[in-house]
């Protein structure tokens, strides 16, 4: 077998089923390799090593005696750091949390309990998933693992450069304008923003009460929905929580892309936000590998990118501060000052600007659902372009991504590696689909991702094994097109 820390959550599942691959020796593994070489990325803010082996052995006794769970059963994850875990610290990378230690866990982290997975430890965010790659803080800014001197993109950092540099085998993020795709795009790997309400928020430190969407990290889209299967499940206590019914996440057999009906969302990389050229050809590769599964494609035109970015903003802002208000009155020496100033610009909304927004957000739903009449997925670049330098926050925050439409529509989204650029920076292609069908969202990011090699190679580290995913898969050039 090759590096256990390089199989995907599927290939583990089966071994572990099989009593071939102990849940025991791949948790160590995973310590072992954070160990090593997390110092190179800060992506765990605490590692949980005794807690980690304890559930490690627990699921093997469990497996040993036939009483096998499921598929997370013995899967060694890790949770971005405003996930609240009961006795252990949630700090959403804050001085101002420093010593919050929640008397609960988060639905989600007890359903992911509940199905067996082993959690290693706290993954890096952004202060409060808002304040950037700051160096004010308690803890250090994660780093990219393809070029530790690059930004692995917010705020699910950590989560997003673990989960590329084989540091766990999935990871939980969240997504308010794009935080679970933007370090998935960046990292080069698979990461969902599920539609609004179907993965319970509560006990997920908030930041904007009604874009705010919790969400798998994994390597392939067929791990999200592993991890999906389990987090999909209504929540009374959340007032967001959905109830569609049962969706079932299973992979389909290679058809994915027969029939299915693709709308380009052209003009938002082409004139709203062009895109950089690699990252167009990235996209035209992506449309082709579609269109030769039997896929049709055509272009489509949403509301310009520019109203979703800035109604996005008119609504997370004042939601941010409403939460924040207290702690930036009385303590305001307790946050650094990326989350600080962008939190308070939330106290100079109107009231009324925040009700016309909402007002603006239904119009755009529904102007949303009249295109997806006539295709099945969206499709556009995540960002604009690849991986930055670290500490460049300022002077991005006028770029506008292609993420934020999504949270404004309440559409699932995911993004996944569409190859890397010719200096092996990966790209990223992003499918949205309409409510509740994250389920074909997943298997059209899985059968893009199987009908091309990218998954075939990972970022290499200082003093890590070779960087090839898959014991059987070869290296693939890090070019577009490949």
């Amino acid at each position: 077998m090759s590096n256990p820390c390089f199989l995907t959550i599927a290939e583990a599942s089966r071994l572990i089923r099989a009593r071939r691959l102990s849940p025991v020796e791949l948790t160590n593994a995973y310590l072992d390799r954070i160990a090593a070489l997390d110092g190179q990325l800060n992506s765990y803010i605490l590692v949980l090593r005794e807690q980690a082996l304890a559930g490690a052995r627990e699921a093997e006794a469990e497996i040993m005696a036939g009483r096998w769970k499921g598929p997370l059963h013995g899967i060694p994850i890790a949770l971005k750091d405003i996930y609240e875990t009961a006795g252990i610290p949630t700090t959403g990378h804050s001085a101002l949390f420093r010593d919050h230690v929640p008397a609960e866990d988060a639905t989600t982290v007890r359903l992911l309990r509940e199905a067996g997975v082993v959690v290693l430890g706290k993954t890096a965010t952004w202060e409060f998933a808002i304040g950037g790659p700051s160096f004010d803080l308690p803890w250090p800014p994660a780093r990219n693992p393809w070029d530790t001197a690059l930004d692995p993109a917010g705020s699910s950092s950590g989560s997003g450069a673990a989960v590329a540099a084989g540091l766990c085998m999935g990871a939980m993020g969240s997504d308010t304008g794009g935080s679970i795709r933007s370090p998935s795009a960046w990292n080069g790997i698979a990461g969902l923003k599920p539609t609004y309400g179907l993965v319970s928020r509560r006990g997920v430190l908030p930041l904007s009460f009604t874009l705010d969407h919790a969400g798998p990290m994994c390597w392939t889209s067929e791990d999200c929905a592993l991890m999906m299967q389990t987090l999909a499940a209504y929540d009374p206590l959340d007032p967001g929580s959905a109830d569609p019914g049962p969706i079932d996440f299973t992979m389909a057999s290679g058809k994915a892309l027969a029939g299915l009906r693709v709308g380009v969302v052209r003009h938002f990389f082409e004139k709203d936000a062009p895109a950089e050229p690699e990252v167009c050809a990235a996209l035209e590769n992506a449309l082709t590998v579609m269109r030769e599964g039997g896929a049709t494609v055509r272009d489509v035109t949403l509301a310009p990118l520019d109203l979703y970015y800035d109604l996005c903003g008119l609504i997370m802002s004042p939601e941010a501060y409403a939460i924040h208000e207290r702690g930036l009155t009385e303590t305001p020496e307790l946050y650094g000052a990326l989350a600080r100033q962008r939190i308070s610009a939330g106290a100079l909304i109107k009231g009324s600007d925040y009700v016309n927004a909402l007002r603006l957000r239904a119009k755009l739903v529904a102007q949303a659902a009249e295109v997806m009449r006539e295709v099945d997925v969206l499709v556009t670049p995540t960002r604009h372009g690849p991986p930055e330098p670290l500490g460049q926050f300022d002077t991005i925050l006028g770029r506008r991504f292609y993420t934020r439409p999504f949270n404004v529509l309440g559409l699932p989204a995911l993004s996944v590696c569409s190859g890397f650029t010719g200096a092996g920076l990966p790209l990223s292609l992003q499918i949205a689909g309409r409510p509740f069908e994250d389920a074909l969202v997943l298997r059209v990011g899985d059968a893009f991702e199987k009908a091309t090699s990218y998954r075939a190679i990972r970022p290499a580290l200082k003093g890590a094994a070779p960087a090839f995913a898959g014991g059987e898969a070869g290296p693939v050039p890090a070019t577009v097109g490949s």
